[in-house]
């Protein structure tokens, strides 16, 4: 086979990939749609089934009534003539509260009105509220002889303390729809249930689910937009699962959920409302609309679940209970709930996940114990993390800071084999002189690999560390997000301001990267010069891009990495590296060939089928 047609055959593999790639992604796209059309359809079939199915036990219901029939009021929605006095009245606010939570309900549909955080503030200073006054709308319904959403009807209220309340909807045929709320054991904790008393007469035998329809619209809270719509989103949990599955993150998004659902939490970046149940959810349908930054209101999003619930008819007494959690995403408090609640928090996969859990954040807990500047708490995380990992870095620092003494011999090698064909014998000279030097020059990769899990870990944890939040530390008014110097009109890719955080770690990466790569040898390879480019000078422009609108925090912390780094290397480079005897090693063993290794034997091998392969294609050619 010659060389054309082997890059025939590679062209049409490509344009065959690109066909298949491009397909595939038209088809996700279609069936997104088609998708979202359907649910829609589905939700207005089920709307005018509703109705229709009400309007209809209506009439029969009025039709059989003598009463109704003769005198009813032409305003009469409802055949029970309670109900019709309570979906016309106006609801009272109730107001329940601990040394945390400010939980405002409205006796109009029993059911939240508004819940602020006592012991927090927005960016700004002013109050904040996880839902503000007529933000949140929670209703339940169910089949009581006509379509029945409590959300239209003014309970009564029966009890009331400074921490609990009880409210009822009475029926004419007797008995009642109750709702209930208390404050739990724990601080963000309420309590809730709803309640059919004496409704066994009313409820069918043949009903054995009711709905419920929950949506909260959450205002913004944090200073930067981007960066709290990126932590924003919204979870649910599955009884047993590992892990939370979340929609959002963002972007405005819509899933249904067929199994059956433990809790769900609609997810500020650093506060939750969680809603469980421990009867579960039987079906659930979720729904992420994100609001527009212009927005007047300062609303982030509007989250909606849609769930269904077992229901059990014929019983004098039916209670579902519920627990709602409103608080912050705090790791140690929501785990203390026992419910996988701390699972919310975006803390990486299983290893970056494990190494945030088991060492980021108890030596964090440590530190704050007895230091209250997060900025002095953030060096000294830096400072234990860097002499934790020094013992194996040590060995890879060294190595580097021995390849740059043996420039001059591979600049030699790169004379001796200037010619492309010559790549294999040059690769082959090279790691006979490495060996004779003592030196491993795959050891350089070793620090990558050790830090990658670490710099990505503190990725996930500053921009999600509740304590954070609002922490001061030199120029930066709030460690979770961005410090901004300047301020301008926005602009694509930048933003609309400069982070000075951002901005020194870039400018430490940068000087970084130029003491690792100064003496690297292979100055005249493309290949080699094209990697010292993008490290020395693409990789911090790029941080910078990502990190200008990311927590003040993080920056902070990748800054403090850099400058350690560069410290240990030129120690290690200074005392611990004797030039002067690694050049009387090579003295000692020049003329002696070393013994080979498995690998170095493997590449001779290679080098020699390359060879061959050469020489009989030269063959076939001549023979053409």
């Amino acid at each position: 086979m010659d060389k054309n047609t082997l890059w025939g055959i590679i062209l049409m593999g490509l344009l065959l990939f690109g066909f298949t790639f491009y397909q595939n992604k038209q088809y996700q796209k279609q069936a997104a749609v088609q998708t979202r059309i359907d649910s829609v359809a589905a939700v207005e079939r089920y709307k005018a089934d509703s109705i229709a199915f009400a309007e209809a036990a209506l009439r029969d219901s009025l039709a059989s009534t003598d009463t109704l029939a003769a005198g009813a009021d032409a305003g009469s929605f409802y055949s029970d003539s309670l109900l019709n006095a309570s979906s016309s009245s106006e609801g009272e606010i109730v107001v329940l509260e601990n040394d945390k939570l400010e939980l405002k309900l409205t006796t109009k549909g029993a059911q939240p009105y508004s819940a602020r955080l006592k012991e927090y503030k927005n960016y700004g200073g002013s109050d904040l509220y996880l839902f503000k006054e007529g933000g949140s709308s929670l209703g339940f319904t169910v089949y009581a002889g006509e379509l029945v959403n409590t959300a239209d009807f003014n309970f009564q209220v029966v009890e009331k303390t400074d921490t609990s309340v009880v409210m009822r909807l009475p029926f004419t045929g007797g008995g009642f729809i109750e709702r209930r709320y208390s404050f739990g054991d724990k601080p963000y904790s309420v309590k809730n249930s709803l309640s059919f008393i004496g409704m066994e007469n009313v409820i069918p035998k043949n009903v054995f689910s009711l709905d419920m329809d929950y949506s909260v619209t959450t205002p913004r809270m944090e200073k930067g937009y981007k960066n709290e719509t990126q932590y924003s989103k919204l979870n649910y949990y599955t009884a047993g699962d590992k892990n939370v599955e979340s929609i959002g993150k963002g972007r405005s998004a819509h899933k249904k959920v067929s199994t059956r659902v433990s809790w769900f939490d609609f997810q500020q970046q650093f506060f939750s409302l969680i809603m469980r149940s421990p009867e579960e959810f039987a079906t659930a349908d979720f729904d992420v609309q994100f609001i527009p930054e212009s927005d007047t209101s300062r609303n982030l999003m509007t989250s909606t679940a849609k769930l269904s619930l077992d229901f059990q008819p014929g019983q004098h007494e039916t209670v579902i209970p519920f627990e709602f959690y409103m608080g912050p995403n705090h790791y140690s408090t929501l785990k203390s709930y026992g419910q996988k609640y701390e699972k919310v928090i975006p803390l990486g996969g299983w290893l970056v996940g494990w190494f945030t859990r088991f060492v980021i954040i108890p030596i964090f807990n440590f530190f704050h114990k007895f230091i209250s500047n997060f900025g002095i708490i953030i060096l000294l995380m830096t400072l234990v993390i860097k002499l934790v990992v020094l013992p194996l870095a040590y060995k890879s620092y060294s190595s580097s800071a021995k390849m740059q003494v043996l420039k001059p011999e591979i600049d030699k090698l790169n004379e001796k084999y200037p010619k492309q064909e010559d790549a294999m014998k040059k690769q082959q000279a090279q790691m006979d002189l490495y060996k004779r030097a003592g030196v491993s020059p795959m050891a350089g990769c070793l620090p990558m690999l050790l830090q990658f899990p670490i710099l990505w870990a503190m990725f996930r944890f500053f921009p999600a560390s509740i304590e954070l939040r609002q922490q001061s530390f030199l120029w930066a008014e709030d460690l979770s997000a961005y410090d901004s110097i300047v301020s301008f009109p926005h602009i694509p890719l930048l933003g609309d301001h400069i982070s000075l955080f951002a901005l020194l770690m870039a400018v430490s990466m940068f000087f970084y990267s130029k003491l690792t790569t100064a003496g690297q040898p292979g100055s005249n390879d493309p290949q080699m010069a094209s990697m010292r480019f993008m490290s020395v000078w693409m990789m911090p422009i790029m941080m910078y891009f990502i990190c200008n609108s990311l927590s003040s925090g993080l920056s902070y912390y990748y800054l403090l990495s850099n400058l350690i780094t560069m410290i240990e290397t030129w120690v290690i480079k200074k005392w611990f590296v004797h030039p002067e005897e690694i050049q009387a090693k090579l003295k000692a063993t020049e003329g002696k060939k070393p013994q080979k290794s498995k690998w170095q034997l493997r590449l001779e091998e290679a080098q020699r089928m390359q060879a061959q392969m050469q020489k009989e294609q030269a063959r076939k050619n001549g023979r053409r």
